[in-house]
């Protein structure tokens, strides 16, 4: 099972899993500048923020380990 994840990573991501991932990482960005904010923001802004740091990195992780066929 290891060696297929290894495999999966290792191997070439299909283009629309970059564009994908390069989404991902900007949505990551996103999301930790509205949690980190130093202004004192709403409570329901930083919930927001924490969610999309999650599914930033949900996305690029998923993105990472899809593999094209051959």
């Amino acid at each position: 099972m290891y060696k297929e994840i290894k495999n999966r990573i290792e191997s070439p991501t299909p283009p629309f899993f970059k564009k994908l991932q390069k989404g991902g990482l900007i949505l990551i960005a996103v999301g930790t500048a509205l949690m980190s904010a130093p202004v004192a923001i709403p409570l329901a802004i930083v919930n927001l923020g924490g969610y999309i740091l999650t599914a930033g990195t949900i996305i690029t992780a998923v993105s990472q380990v899809a593999k094209e066929d051959k």
